[in-house]
């Protein structure tokens, strides 16, 4: 092994207990949040690329967690926000993680990576470019990897909160 892999190595390793750290936090954090809202919840904690991912599951189907997530998922995105802040107060990193509950965020993003590809298909068939609606930055993430899965550029337009994503033709 030469001192360059070595090195790449320990940093990875180095990366991947720090993802660990803030899922960890994030776990303790959002476990005393269930505690104090006295709702029922496992949480679930994974490192998926290079950021840390926590969810919150119910054996039961329970209906109670999907008031954590709100509507369009508004709830979910100020917990992860606030989740977010919790880590940062412990590691004073700045935290990427990200929350899903209920498998809101799962189905979130299935759907949206099939609204990319169908975007990416009418931009290829028209050679017109094809506008979507105001977006989240996180459903702008996935519908900018699937039209890069199908092998077209795309690109966000405007400002906050009406950014929304344009796939450009070939």
């Amino acid at each position: 092994m030469t001192e360059g892999t070595t090195s790449a190595a320990a940093e990875g390793a180095d990366t991947l207990t720090r993802l660990e750290q803030e899922g960890d936090i994030a776990a303790d954090y959002l476990e005393g949040l269930l505690d104090i809202a006295d709702l029922d919840g496992d949480i679930d904690m994974d490192v998926e690329g290079d950021r840390a991912a926590v969810s919150i599951i119910s054996d039961t189907g329970s209906r109670d967690l999907q008031k954590l997530v709100g509507r369009d998922g508004e709830v979910l995105e100020a917990l992860q926000e606030l989740t977010r802040l919790a880590v940062h107060r412990e590691t004073g990193d700045r935290s990427r993680l990200m929350l899903d509950i209920a498998g809101y965020r799962a189905k979130k993003r299935s759907e949206l990576s099939e609204l990319g590809a169908k975007a990416a298909a009418e931009a290829k068939s028209s050679g017109s470019p094809v506008k979507l609606k105001p977006m989240t930055p996180f459903e702008r993430k996935v519908v900018h990897d699937a039209v890069k899965t199908a092998g077209l550029r795309s690109e966000s337009e405007g400002e906050e909160p009406e950014r929304f994503v344009v796939v450009l033709p070939a």
